[in-house]
């Protein structure tokens, strides 16, 4: 391109861009959905030209928020969700519903006891002492099963399968001779 020597780049015009633009994604399904309108299951990966907005006076730790907008793939109905930032999940907003992940309830369910535990024992010593004793036993049993297996794999890795190869062509070749007399 050409350049005269009288261009001044700080004269042209920056472009005015409104703060909610929506750019066009190429993105996959965050998670297993279902349409509220025809009941279509959506699963987790599937590929979709979505809309993409930052979300207005939303944000969290300073991360800002996305909306994406997609649409069913059987009626064409516009689904969105938005991310989540403080539990690095994805929320759906409106047009499908979540299906049920069984991993997540199973890790807030940990949770959950590992905090009863832990406000139990700050109120009572003796329920701490068994703790200690339970885990030490489980720990014990652990190593005595680790201990086993690696004896059952020493035994195993002891067999000289050559040798047994070898046992068993003599014997084919001790039978042939024994059908042949």
């Amino acid at each position: 391109k050409y350049y005269p020597p009288d261009f001044d780049p700080a004269k042209i015009p920056k472009l005015k861009l409104p703060k909610d633009r929506q750019y066009v994604v190429r993105l996959m399904a965050p998670f297993n959905m279902r349409c509220k309108t025809c009941g279509e299951y959506i699963y987790k990966g599937k590929k979709f030209n979505a809309r993409k907005e930052t979300v207005q006076n939303e944000s969290y730790l300073g991360l800002p928020i996305f909306r994406f907008y997609i649409k069913c793939t059987r009626c064409l109905a516009e689904i969105t969700f938005k991310t989540d930032p403080e539990n690095t999940d994805y929320t759906v907003e409106h047009g499908a519903t979540r299906n049920f992940q069984a991993e997540k309830l199973l890790e807030g369910e940990e949770k959950r006891l590992q905090k009863e535990r832990e406000e139990e024992e700050l109120n009572n010593p003796m329920k701490v002492l068994e703790n200690r004793t339970k885990d030490s036993k489980l720990e014990m049993e652990v190593l005595e099963n680790l201990q086993e297996l690696k004896e059952l794999n020493q035994r195993q890795a002891n067999v000289d399968f050559e040798a047994m190869l070898k046992q068993y062509k003599e014997m084919e070749e001790e039978q042939r001779r024994k059908e042949q007399e």
